[in-house]
């Protein structure tokens, strides 16, 4: 007897490396409902839009694409095949009953607290279209997600997320993060070594700690008492497979001693640090509630660049936030240009309703931020090209990830997360000291240089 055709899934993430790690646990929750992924959306019998609220204008993209979704729904099933819409996410957090206001082709409204629920809210929406679950549950959803296999693990790639923290207590003024993810929730340690474990007995050979606020994790030591970020890099360090760590994103208030002196003693940790600083303005950091000062900053990089003389830095940048006057904008300016970013994410301040900055008066006109904008983007290009630059000639060991796009082509990451290209046979998981001999655009193309570190991947 044949076997009926498996059922399609198709997530579309938007967003943050949280969000990646979501869609993926998603689609292990449902694949014992018999579900599997797919790439093309045209043939999904469930489509997730998992969302992002960080971005501009992010609610309103999200309705239009599911528009779009609508319109390829509507055809499915004129066809006979019947496709569910899901949202879910921090933009489904936040607007859920506006969604299904909006868009009634949606069928369900799921928060990013409740996707562990998803197989029995999906049977909910069999029953009625606009189902929304955006509650913060009593129970913690990492302890009923199931973990992956080992083939689905490594067909995911060599290098994975792995969720520790949640929400965030920070509450800028800006940001609605605490509002969509909620208050700060650490994971448990032997459950976050459990899946570090499976991954690594997977394949993979490079682990990212993520959080909304990651250096604000806590947990159980070995012996009853508290464990901080550093601690807890260390116990994954020691995980045999394990060549490569970091961790995203994280707070400056929150980057203590045992974080600093993991640079210094975990050669699994890699030298790159993204530490957002937002502005180098105190007076838009009192007003951003940042709760740390330009110096505090700078203090900060001094004493890990002590400990770690080859990490490089990558930051977030509001410009235009209300009342920045020209003297705050070229005070950001001035703290880029005094510490060297290897890359940096820059935003225009944009209004989040609800939240107590958009409440403020003294709004800055468009063209303003644009122009301010545009020139920090140049500012940080440049430096990330003098980065890039200063690699060529140098010997590096590269984590080779998958083939590249040309045939014999392909692709790894520096321990500074640039993108390396090479036209030389190699193997996913193993680690190649590779000679930089050009930059491109968005890479670094080298030879390799030496003898292999082979992950002995079957």
């Amino acid at each position: 007897m044949d076997r009926p055709d498996p059922k399609k899934l198709f997530v579309k993430s938007y967003g943050c490396q949280m969000n990646v790690y979501d869609a993926q646990r998603m689609a292990d929750v449902l694949a014992p409902e018999g579900f599997v992924e797919t790439q093309a959306m045209e043939e999904a019998d469930i489509v997730i839009l998992n969302t992002c609220h960080i971005r501009e204008k992010a609610a309103e993209k999200v309705y239009s694409e599911l528009g779009r979704v609508r319109e390829m729904k509507k055809a499915r099933n004129a066809a006979g095949h019947d496709t569910k819409i899901v949202v879910a996410g921090c933009v489904a957090q936040a607007e859920g009953v506006e969604i299904v206001r909006r868009s009634p082709a949606v069928d369900l409204v799921v928060g990013p607290q409740n996707y562990h629920r998803l197989p029995d809210l999906l049977k909910q929406a069999e029953q009625r279209r606009g189902v929304i679950d955006t509650d913060f549950p009593v129970e913690d959803k990492f302890s009923v997600l199931p973990l992956p296999s080992a083939k689905k693990t490594l067909a995911r790639g060599v290098s994975a997320f792995l969720t520790v923290q949640e929400g965030c207590d920070k509450f800028c003024t800006f940001c609605v993060v605490p509002y969509t993810r909620g208050a700060e929730v650490s994971r448990d340690t032997d459950a976050i070594l459990r899946e570090a474990r499976n991954l690594a007995e997977a394949g993979v050979r490079e682990i990212t700690l993520i959080g909304q606020n990651v250096n604000a994790w806590h947990g159980a030591d070995e012996k009853g008492g508290v464990s901080t970020l550093g601690a807890l890099l260390e116990r994954v360090a020691a995980i045999p497979g394990i060549a490569r760590l970091r961790y995203t994103t994280s707070h400056p208030r929150d980057m203590d001693d045992s974080l600093v002196a993991a640079h210094r003693d975990l050669p699994q940790l890699m030298p790159y640090l993204h530490l957002p600083v937002q502005s180098g303005s105190d007076s838009i950091l009192d007003a951003m509630n940042r709760k740390h000062t330009r110096d505090d900053y700078l203090r900060l990089i001094d004493r890990i660049r002590a400990v770690r003389p080859d990490i490089a830095l990558s930051s977030d940048f509001i410009v235009g936030f209300p009342g920045e006057t020209d003297r705050d904008f070229e005070d950001t300016m001035d703290l880029v240009r005094q510490v060297g970013f290897a890359a940096a994410y820059t935003f225009k301040y944009s209004e989040r309703p609800g939240t107590p900055a958009a409440e403020l008066t003294a709004q800055i006109p468009e063209h303003v931020k644009n122009d301010r904008l545009y020139a920090l983007q140049a500012l940080v290009a440049a430096q990330q090209k003098a980065f890039n630059a200063a690699t060529v000639g140098k010997t590096i060991d590269v984590l080779i990830e998958k083939p590249g796009r040309d045939p014999g082509q392909w692709m790894g990451k520096s321990p500074w997360l640039q993108a390396v290209i090479l036209d030389e046979p190699c193997r996913a998981g193993d680690i190649v000291p590779v000679e930089i001999t050009a930059i491109g655009t968005n890479s670094l193309h080298g030879r390799i240089a030496g003898p292999v570190r082979s992950a002995h991947l079957s």
